[in-house]
């Protein structure tokens, strides 16, 4: 698997000012085997530590002495740690947060050591009352479910992928290659980004399996609510859990959920799947300047889960509507506003946590919505995922003129073209916006 943060971490192992660094992100996405692979690839040797399978290795972190932490590691593991030639991971980090507050001494004591920790469940281990942040001696990088792009070279699309990386708003795609980048999206769409999914499905082509893997998947997520959440907690964790596929890029109500649970309770719950990285809010933002993060209503919000193929799997949708060829429309195009936010997410540098917006006006008379809203230099950028050629832009021309934005982007299954001030992207070719957005 060709995951794109590997360049992040080579950049990142080459700078002469370099920190130790964690990787964050949701449990099942591939933080393990991208780390693993850049090790084995770059460093004479590596030396994994993980904290959940080996929690006797927790007692070599009672002192803050670098060189005493890493002659115990050392022997522990009958591996040499050499400074500049070795890079020590450690893995499910969480488990010891007395490791993540040695990071820092890491940083000062030998800086020339590369150090990488990742966890499942770091987020809440980072949050805890008690633990001190070791502030400006760490770096961090976010990782997603794999993107399109990843999931491109995945399948052996080179070719494909080359190709959209040199597309420009003035091309004429041919019908055929079209067509076949569509295929591959509605592929994606059904298969989604889990690592150890898509890695079955290469191998045994069995979409039984995939479904099966999914299901796992899910499970696995239900089962660590007890990990992070009280025994309360867990039942509304469980009720918005299994609620996710007809909560889908819908205006989030607590109401929707279970009109019998009560609504605090709910938004604790809620915050703390946010926090586990199953479920990712769009918020809602006047869009009236930059950042975007500043006029946000925080009362208003859709949900977005973790990855396309667990909504699919979850909300019981067949592999025949999915591959029918209007496949945006599926749930009435919730599941294509999932595919665009969760392209969006990686779009943002990996060492930026991912934020999405969508805007919306409720005046009366003059509604209007747009799907997401992004900012590209100094501007605000409007995005409409649309079924197909037939589909309205009212509310999307309405932001134009109410924000003087210079153009704005029509997601759908149509060639790509420029029209006045409407870029049509092919789904496709989503991953490459930032890159074709004119200066």
């Amino acid at each position: 698997m060709r995951r794109l943060l590997l360049q992040e971490l080579i950049k990142w192992s080459k700078r002469p000012s370099r920190m130790p660094l964690l990787i964050r992100g949701a449990r099942q996405i591939g933080k393990t085997y991208v780390v693993e692979q850049f090790a084995a690839a770059n460093f004479n040797h590596h030396v994994t530590i993980n904290f959940e399978l080996f929690p006797e290795y927790k007692t070599c972190f009672d002192t803050l002495q670098v060189d005493k932490i890493i002659q115990q590691l050392g022997i522990l593991t009958g591996q040499a740690i050499i400074p500049g030639q070795t890079l020590l991971f450690l893995d499910e980090i969480q488990e010891c947060p007395e490791a993540i507050r040695a990071l820092r001494y890491f940083k000062e004591q030998l800086p020339e050591l590369h150090v990488i920790g990742a966890g499942s469940l770091l987020e809440f281990a980072l949050s805890q009352a008690q633990f001190r942040m070791p502030v400006g001696r760490v770096e961090f990088l976010y990782l997603y479910p794999m993107n399109f792009t990843e999931f491109l070279y995945a399948l052996g699309e080179d070719q494909l992928v080359d190709f959209l990386k040199n597309v420009s708003l003035t091309d004429t795609i041919p019908s055929a290659l079209h067509e076949h980048g569509l295929a591959q999206a509605r592929l994606y769409m059904l298969l989604g980004g889990m690592p150890a999914v898509l890695q079955s499905y290469l191998v045994e082509q069995d979409l039984q399996r995939v479904q099966a893997l999914h299901m796992q998947l899910l499970a696995t997520y239900r089962n660590d609510f007890g990990k992070y959440a009280s025994l309360n907690a867990q039942t509304y964790c469980q009720a918005i859990f299994n609620k996710m596929p007809d909560l889908i890029a819908k205006h989030f109500k607590y109401v929707d959920v279970d009109p019998a649970l009560d609504g605090r309770s709910l938004k604790n719950a809620l915050n703390l799947l946010v926090k586990a990285g199953i479920v990712s809010p769009v918020k809602m933002t006047q869009a009236t300047g930059l950042p975007l993060n500043v006029h946000v209503n925080e009362k208003k919000f859709k949900l977005l889960f973790l990855d396309l193929g667990l909504v699919k799997a979850a909300g019981k949708l067949s592999a025949e509507v999915l591959m029918n060829t209007q496949f945006l429309d599926v749930r009435s195009g919730a599941l294509a506003e999932q595919y665009v936010g969760q392209q969006l997410l990686t779009l943002s540098p990996s060492y930026t946590e991912g934020e999405l917006f969508y805007w919306q006006r409720d005046v009366r008379g003059s509604q209007a919505e747009v799907d997401y809203v992004i900012a590209y230099n100094e501007h605000i950028i409007p995005l409409e995922v649309k079924a197909g050629s037939a589909g309205r832009l009212r509310s999307l021309q309405m932001f134009l003129q109410e924000k003087q934005s210079p153009y704005g982007i029509k997601i759908s299954t149509d060639p790509l073209k420029v029209e006045k001030n409407i870029i049509h992207l092919p789904i496709y070719l989503l991953n490459e916006l930032m890159r074709l957005l004119p200066n």
